[in-house]
């Protein structure tokens, strides 16, 4: 029995269990620390987990030789700035502890059960309140210096086009400052669930998202794109952002996955809302396997 958090900046989601077809969940709202972790462990308890996963909103520090390792970092969110949630998590249930970004836990799920499933090379991004992302390649998540800031690419911003000027506090007009829900709905007037898939919102919402897929595709060439989070809940706009990013690609990459195919290259998730908390389930069984002696 494997245990799963999606900690979430609203909500956490807990699963005990080993993958989709036996996971049981539980979900209360994100409150202090020590509330939430409190609620988290006694679900835990009941279930007799033996390696916890947690996805986490962050940033989120993922450097074993950092002293702030395994804690949340610079979040806005009150109270839990330098938590170290893995810690905290562990020492109150004494069992092995493995901790990710929320964006890369449902990576690991899609490329297991989901849309990237048999592939060891994929990209999962999330376009909602803000835009994250996780990557993978010969099948395992990049980590470097900290986790990918995908969200935060610098893209050319024609302003006589599209004078918004972003809503990054930190670059203003990067990916997310352009693209992520908050901004779509500063720019327009009203959330991106309220406007018609004919609105001029959506050719430029797949011109910015188009332009971050051509950047990262030519960076890291990945086997396949999967699009999630809620402003992707509108279904025309795949579409809309593969037609874009074969005009911007302008045949320089001769595959057929990014030529012929791109209905199989730049995709919806197959897991839906699930994806992190049984992404957190691959954590543990990745934490208990390090877990055990040589």
């Amino acid at each position: 029995m494997l245990g799963g958090i999606e900690a979430g900046g609203t909500k956490f989601v807990c699963g005990a269990g080993s993958g989709p077809e036996d996971i049981h969940t539980v979900q209360f709202p994100t409150t202090s620390p020590q509330e939430t972790i409190a609620q988290a462990v006694a679900f835990f308890q009941q279930h007799s987990v033996q390696a916890i996963g947690i996805g986490s909103f962050g940033p989120v520090d993922l450097d074993e030789r950092s002293p702030g390792f395994g804690s949340i970092t610079s979040t806005p969110k009150p109270g839990w700035e330098n938590f170290s949630i893995a810690g905290a998590v562990g020492s109150a249930l004494g069992v092995p502890v493995a901790l990710d970004t929320d964006t890369n836990a449902a990576l690991l799920a899609e490329a297991r059960w989901g849309a990237a499933a048999g592939l060891a090379d994929a990209l999962y991004i999330t376009v909602g309140t803000g835009i994250g992302g996780g990557a993978m390649a010969n099948g395992k998540l990049i980590h470097g210096l900290m986790h990918l800031e995908i969200g935060h690419l610098l893209l050319p911003h024609d302003l006589k086009l599209d004078p918004f000027p972003g809503r990054c506090p930190y670059h203003h007009d990067c990916l997310e400052g352009l693209a992520a829900g908050p901004a779509i709905a500063a720019r327009w007037g009203m959330p991106a669930i309220n406007l018609e898939p004919s609105h001029p919102a959506w050719p430029l919402e797949a011109h910015y998202l188009a332009l971050g897929l051509i950047n990262l595709t030519l960076a890291l060439s990945p086997r396949r794109i999967v699009l999630g989070g809620g402003v992707m809940q509108q279904m025309h706009l795949f579409d809309l952002i593969r037609a874009e990013f074969a005009r911007l690609m302008n045949g320089y990459i001769r595959r057929r996955e990014v030529t012929e195919q791109l209905e199989n290259y730049i995709v919806p998730p197959a897991l839906q809302g699930r994806a992190g908390v049984l992404g957190s389930l691959v954590l543990a069984e990745q934490a208990l396997a390090s877990a055990q002696p040589a």
